[in-house]
């Protein structure tokens, strides 16, 4: 099984950039974005053989998720832990007949750390969701979670350690959450692999340069260990300040 999330930075500008040659040509069974920056009724997509559920904000052009699925799922929710009046559409859970999927655009910290504070809130509650799923059927967790989680998942750590995205408040609620029976797929894979981003900023030759971060994440369950068989970036892919991320299992029939 393929799953692929990419923080597309407004859809209707990336499917002028090539999203849907990507998606066709990338069959993932499951494919997640973030981001989306549109309201129901703005942008119709063809999707051959795959359901697609959305979340949108209630701000136009802010925010946004959605998940194409080829696979029915058992049930569909909307924010954290059953709050569906969640207005930022962060976040959609799908429930399949052997894992839940959660796709989420985690908020960002801002430059001035002046929403530090609620995207700390966000993390706990978000861990306490995963960890209540977990209880009864393994769990993915994906998308744009906004924080490099170690110095090796961003190209120059010593002069960001303290900014939005690398403060030491983000980066300990994810050791909190791979303490508590999750993993980062990629790193568990690639432990050392270096230069590996999936985030650049839109600065003149930042991206050709390969200054990035990596900012979006497979996370699983630990018990899907076993499962996984590649983790990794699509870096090549254009169209967003993001690059696509893939994720694949051995599920067991």
């Amino acid at each position: 099984m393929k799953l692929v999330s990419w923080n597309v930075n407004g859809i209707r500008a990336c499917v002028k950039k090539g999203f849907l040659e990507f998606f066709n040509e990338t069959d993932a069974d499951i494919f997640c974005i973030q981001e989306s920056k549109l309201q129901e009724g703005q942008i119709s997509l063809e999707l051959e053989n795959h359901h697609q559920y959305w979340n949108y904000a209630e701000r136009k052009g802010y925010s946004g998720t959605a998940v194409f699925t080829k696979q029915k799922p058992i049930s569909v929710s909307y924010g954290i832990g059953g709050d569906e009046s969640e207005p930022e559409g962060r976040s959609i859970t799908l429930e399949f007949d052997d894992f839940f999927l959660l796709n989420v655009y985690t908020p960002n910290s801002k430059r001035d750390l002046s929403r530090l504070e609620d995207r700390l809130d966000w993390e706990e509650r978000v861990r306490t969701y995963l960890m209540e799923l977990d209880e009864v059927k393994p769990v993915i967790y994906c998308g744009d979670l906004n924080v490099a989680h170690n110095e090796i998942d961003l190209r120059n750590p010593k002069s960001n350690h303290g900014n939005s995205g690398f403060t030491t408040e983000e980066r300990e609620k994810m050791d909190l959450l791979l303490e508590n029976g999750f993993l980062d797929s990629f790193r568990h894979l690639y432990p050392d692999k270096e230069h590996s981003y999936t985030w650049w900023s839109y600065m003149s030759k930042v991206r050709e340069r390969n200054i990035g971060w990596r900012i979006d994440y497979f996370i699983v369950s630990e018990r899907l260990k076993g499962s996984l068989k590649d983790a990794g970036m699509h870096s090549e892919i254009l169209g967003s300040d993001h690059c696509p991320v893939y994720l694949e299992l051995e599920m067991e029939k």
